[in-house]
């Protein structure tokens, strides 16, 4: 992890460095805010900022968010009281460090702001052949196209492939397509020079410079404007991109990384996608089979992550039940890793006992998780009550345009994934083009729209 330390280098915060730097952390420092926005513009990037409370953090962070920078940032400081704390986290804080630091608060804060812990775990034999196929080609400098539905952890794949490559040292960079407007894209991917458009007040480097050296990932690929792609050839064929208002190409050095959790073949018949890219980023494809397809992952899945937010949260490790394992094996999880990751969140906190069992397994909705929803076979009087709902839920449709079930379908998907938009147009089968406009719609009716990742509930795995 990359943290970048804003403010003073006292005693007590050079003795906080120096914790963050023995739990694996690469650090840079700088004292104004002014320089470290400065940094982050000119590619040295970080993954957290670290700034002493007497920073103007508010300002920091405006800053950043001006050029598009979104880095989480904890504030720390010697002798800050209650209130000084209270102004750090209502700028825009995530947390607040007193100092001197003590080693375990330092270890929690990096894990948790920065969410760097993303194992690979796996115990089901279709998953182990992929991870295998991993190994093999991770030292290589092949690009990688890495598919499957949302939520089952593309990009924590493609971490695992960072990490067993010749380039382990060198930075990951990570990129989501389908969450940056096509009209920001290029300048994100490729960087802009000072004037370049309006708003452009200083040169900015790319994520391709950014990561030179590195890897970049480029995550939903599929979601990329077709003019777009077009840049994107070049760079993967030359080794050379052009800024945004840039006069010269600058060469870069990177291994290329794409996810999809579309059919590209289908996209390239389409025309929404180019084949020559698709043949360029295609040289290995890992699929990563669906969680319901992997059922041998979900127990140890479900038991690493009652361990890490147990930690998280301050509560006691508590066993999974036999019963709660064997609903949890039998449920059907459309959500995939994250959604198991999230219904383990959520038990962790409604647990009461010595066990975690099947009451506290909760939908996101706070429905229990039925035994039998998937593989087993329900008995009679589960039978029943589901042909009863069946029955309630027809009839609560008749008489409703198609416009209105369209709209409670695509409201009731986004509430059930959270607010995940990628994963919702996953499920219902559209672009997240086609949801956006949809709901932007509704909002303009005056229909309230879930926020993104809303609930208790928070993943580690990205969406991948």
């Amino acid at each position: 992890m990359r943290l970048l330390v804003v403010g003073r280098l006292s005693g007590q915060l050079a003795t906080a460095v120096k914790m963050a730097m023995a739990h694996g952390a690469k650090v840079s420092h700088v004292e104004r805010g002014d320089q470290a926005t400065e940094q982050l513009r000119r590619g040295q990037g970080a993954d957290l900022l670290m700034v002493d409370y007497r920073v103007d953090i508010a300002a920091l962070i405006a800053a950043n968010e001006a050029e598009r920078i979104h880095v989480p940032v904890v504030a720390c400081g010697v002798d800050a009281d209650a209130t000084d704390a209270a102004n750090a986290i209502r700028a825009g804080a995530k947390e607040f460090i007193p100092l001197p630091p003590e080693a375990d608060l330092i270890a929690a804060v990096l894990s948790a702001v920065a969410d760097d812990e993303r194992p690979l775990i796996s115990a089901d034999p279709s998953m182990k052949s992929v991870i295998q196929l991993a190994d093999q080609v991770a030292r290589s400098e092949a690009s990688i196209l890495i598919t499957g539905e949302s939520g089952v952890g593309k990009e924590v794949m493609a971490r695992y492939l960072h990490a067993g490559s010749k380039r382990s040292e060198r930075p990951f960079i990570s990129v989501n397509c389908a969450a940056i407007p096509d009209n920001l894209l290029e300048s994100e991917l490729f960087g802009h020079e000072k004037g370049a458009f309006t708003g452009a007040m200083a040169r900015r480097i790319g994520k391709f410079e950014e990561a030179d050296g590195g890897t970049l990932l480029l995550d939903e690929i599929s979601e990329m404007d077709v003019r777009l792609q077009a840049k994107l050839l070049r760079a993967l064929q030359e080794r050379v991109i052009d800024r945004v208002g840039g006069t010269k190409p600058v060469p870069v050095n990177i291994r290329i990384i794409a996810t999809s959790n579309r059919d590209l073949a289908k996209s390239v018949a389409e025309g929404t996608f180019r084949e020559d890219l698709l043949y360029r980023l295609n040289v290995v494809n890992l699929r990563l089979p669906a969680l319901r397809e992997r059922p041998g992952d979900i127990a140890v899945l479900a038991d690493h992550f009652v361990k890490k937010y147990a930690a998280a949260n301050g509560v006691p490790v508590r066993p999974i039940s036999a019963d709660a394992k064997r609903a949890l094996i039998s449920h059907r999880w459309n959500g995939n890793v994250r959604e198991l990751e999230n219904a383990m969140h959520r038990a962790v906190l409604l647990a009461v006992g010595p066990e975690i069992d099947v009451d506290a397994i909760r939908l996101p909705d706070g429905q229990p998780l039925a035994m039998g929803s998937h593989g087993a076979a329900p008995d009679a009087g589960v039978a029943g009550r589901a042909a009863h709902v069946a029955d309630t839920v027809t009839r609560a449709h008749v008489g409703q345009t198609v416009a209105q079930m369209e709209k409670t379908l695509i409201l009731d998907t986004l509430s059930h994934c959270l607010g995940n938009r990628t994963h919702a147009a996953n499920i219902l089968g559209i672009s997240i083009r086609t949801l956006r406009n949809k709901l932007n719609e509704y909002a303009d009716e005056g229909t309230s729209i879930p926020a993104p990742q809303s609930g208790i509930a928070a993943s580690g795995y990205a969406a991948a």
